[in-house]
């Protein structure tokens, strides 16, 4: 049975899906037909997902339709949501792209995508990524690469590729990834969609899999900041399962903000020689715009710039040394058949069941946090972590935000980092700083090349200054790629 015509807008927007199923031009089951048979179209190509979840889909989005006629609907019924293979969903599989988890079945489900099922949202699957959110591209080694919706030979971003390139692709309303160094937004700029990373603490981390603790967020993709402000207006909050959630209010972040005139600074190093051309030229155009509007803007120097991607691959591969040392062929996921005793079932197991960058992280995790190098690297780090979180506040009390790139390049092509670990590190240059600090960041498109590859403009801003930051992004919103 075909599906029926659908316009642009409505599968590219939440807020237009809920207004054309409440009028009657449409129906929620006909939405989620159109994506499923997106899905069939696409993914075989793209590879953004890998478990659909299509008779599920269906039942809801009647379920829902009934509920929506009744007028007693959620405040997210009309929305189709993917979600990255890192967040818990009870009853359905969970991997976190790797092979040690396989055939694994979730027991519980993730706080934030509770709160999403919760006011009616249907999950129309789960995507691929970087295997354990660790990359930079999801060329995943065992559920294969993620590729552009626009150039099928280019990346789509990691370690959210297959969140991203859903939502650009016209698979889904919205994706919700995790961000541990720049995985929500640095995807979103290589694909044309807006990208969130919330304050720290913004977002529960329970049934999130963890990678670096002190770094991770949760965080959604999505074609309009309207629809990145909603799904964070329900996920936000806090939670009893994460004793690092925060505890203040959540805001109407849908709400937006009278923000005036501002002070912007633009971090110095946007401009240096490792930018491409392009984004250069879009990212002036952008600052000469602001200067007409009245705003006050001022190229500032983050002078530890250049410290940042040390300290963060120095922490973040601690704390995943720590964090996946559970996964040991014992008790869950995959286990080596040809173990002959516990101390090579745990040997063979790991071995196999990890790929290539997961294992370089847990070694250089394991080396900085031994008895003979913890002081020289990680406490090292961890000073210098905390020198970056005070000269960012230090900057955030001087302007109302700090932009830069999201990514110093568009997309890059499947084969073109792969044997070169340091230049795929690269590619977070910008991001990691939010992380790093623990404020939060978006990325929203900024333009595009000759080629017509997206990249994006981030915004960061002071803790829990989410509302603001969203009134601004969407002030700056440029019409998103279908």
């Amino acid at each position: 049975m075909p599906t029926p015509s659908i316009p642009l807008p409505i599968l590219q927007s939440i807020a237009a899906s809920k207004k054309a199923i409440s009028e009657g031009s449409i129906t929620l089951p006909d939405i989620v037909a159109h994506f499923l048979s997106n899905i069939e179209k696409e993914n075989p190509v793209l590879n953004a997902f890998v478990a659909v979840y299509s008779e599920e889909a269906q039942a809801e989005a009647i379920r829902i339709q009934t509920k929506i006629e009744q007028g007693i609907a959620g405040k997210l019924a009309g929305a189709v949501i993917g979600i990255k293979d890192v967040l818990a969903y009870q009853n359905h599989g969970l991997q976190g792209g790797s092979k040690i988890l396989d055939k694994f079945i979730s027991q519980f489900t993730a706080t934030a995508i509770q709160r999403l099922i919760d006011e009616d949202a249907i999950i129309i699957g789960r995507q691929n990524c970087d295997e354990f959110a660790m990359g930079s591209a999801s060329i995943n080694p065992w559920f294969g690469a993620v590729r552009n919706h626009k150039d099928h030979s280019k990346v789509g971003g990691g370690s959210s590729g297959g969140s991203a390139v859903a939502v650009q692709a016209l698979m889904c309303h919205a994706s919700i990834g995790s961000d541990t160094g720049g995985s929500v937004r640095q995807p979103a700029a290589f694909t044309g969609t807006v990208g969130l990373k919330p304050t720290y603490s913004r977002i529960s981390r329970y049934g999130l899999i963890a990678y670096a603790s002190s770094f991770d967020c949760i965080g959604p993709i999505a074609h309009k900041v309207e629809d990145v402000a909603l799904l964070l207006e329900v996920m936000a909050g806090t939670d009893s399962h994460d004793s690092t959630c925060s505890s203040k209010p959540v805001p109407s972040y849908t709400a937006e903000e009278n923000i005036g005139t501002l002070k912007i600074g633009v971090i110095k190093q946007s401009f240096d020689a490792g930018v491409s051309t392009e984004i250069k030229e879009a990212l002036q155009e952008r600052i000469n715009a602001w200067k007409a509007e009245g705003h006050q803007v001022e190229m500032v120097d983050f002078s530890l710039l250049d410290y940042l991607l040390n300290i963060y691959y120095i922490i973040t591969t601690a704390e995943a040394s720590s964090n996946l040392s559970r996964y040991d062929g014992v008790r869950y996921g995959y286990r080596s058949e040809k173990a002959t005793d516990l101390e090579s079932l745990y040997k063979l197991s790991r071995s196999e069941g990890f790929g290539p960058e997961v294992k370089r992280r847990i070694m250089l995790g394991t080396f900085v946090l031994s008895a003979s190098y913890y002081d020289a690297y990680f406490t090292k780090a961890q000073k210098v972590r905390r020198l970056v979180k005070e000269q960012t506040q230090e900057l955030l009390s001087q302007f109302d935000f700090l932009v830069c790139p999201t990514t110093p390049t568009v997309a890059f092509g499947l084969d073109e980092k792969n044997d070169d670990p340091i230049a795929m590190y690269l590619n977070d240059i910008f991001t990691v700083q939010a992380n790093v600090c623990g404020i939060p960041a978006i990325s929203i498109p900024l333009g595009t090349n000759a080629a017509g590859l997206p990249f994006g403009l981030q915004v960061m801003a002071q803790e829990f200054e989410e509302s603001k930051l969203l009134s601004f992004a969407k002030q700056n919103e440029t019409v998103t790629l279908a």
